[in-house]
């Protein structure tokens, strides 16, 4: 029984070393081949255009639209395709859970510091994670771990359309769900999010998981 709770405890401490970024992608598209088309980024909320979080993003987008094949405009009134992001996250939500301990002076989901996703991290796996999604019910028995918590919803929205007769050629939305409500965590995730298997099939909505850097592993 000794070497089975050194053997947990082994497997929780490795969770917490590393955070994967989980999203649910929707996306929507007519997008013709990618042949060098130019194109210019602006807010859908025109009160951040211009602002230095925007311009952050706003270069993040550049790069991966680059990767897959198109070219920023030199002439922004000459752009072929106008590209239009929105992110957001809400005030959060408090969240009630119980989860089963196992009678060991506290060894479980108390003693050594929230099995599972909680473990020293800051974000939870995502969408399908128990926590998020009414704990673990009756498993195994024992004392009860009640504990509340607030949960962030976070989105990001990229519209793209054609300069020359306003046809919407791309619509995408990433959400994701969170313990932090951190843009500038959050909006690099999401938009790494919408663009992993770009432009997608039409009407398509999957759960991608991002993995954390190198640099950021235990």
């Amino acid at each position: 029984m000794k070497k089975s709770l050194i053997a947990a405890a082994s497997l929780i401490a490795l969770a917490g070393c590393a955070e994967n970024f989980s999203a649910r992608v929707s996306r929507f598209q007519a997008l013709p081949p990618a042949t060098g088309q130019s194109f210019v980024i602006q807010a859908t909320d025109q009160r951040l255009q211009g602002g230095l979080e925007f311009g952050q993003y706003a270069r993040l987008v550049t790069t991966e639209l680059v990767r897959q094949g198109y070219q920023p405009a030199a002439d922004p009134a000459r752009a072929d395709l106008v590209v239009k992001l929105a992110y957001s996250v809400d005030n959060g939500r408090e969240k009630i859970v119980s989860s089963p301990g196992f009678g060991y002076g506290g060894f479980g989901y108390g003693g050594f510091g929230q099995f599972g996703g909680f473990y020293g991290r800051r974000f939870v796996y995502g969408f399908n994670d128990p926590f998020l999604y009414g704990g673990f019910g009756g498993f195994g028995g024992g004392y009860t771990d009640v504990r509340s918590y607030t949960v962030f919803n976070s989105a990001l929205e990229l519209q793209i359309e054609r300069t020359d007769n306003g046809q919407r050629v791309f619509e995408g939305t990433a959400r994701a769900q969170s313990r932090d409500d951190n843009l500038t965590y959050l909006v690099p995730n999401l938009i790494e999010a919408m663009f992993t298997g770009f432009p997608g099939n039409s009407g398509q909505t999957l759960n991608i998981t991002i993995a954390p850097d190198k640099k950021n592993k235990g």
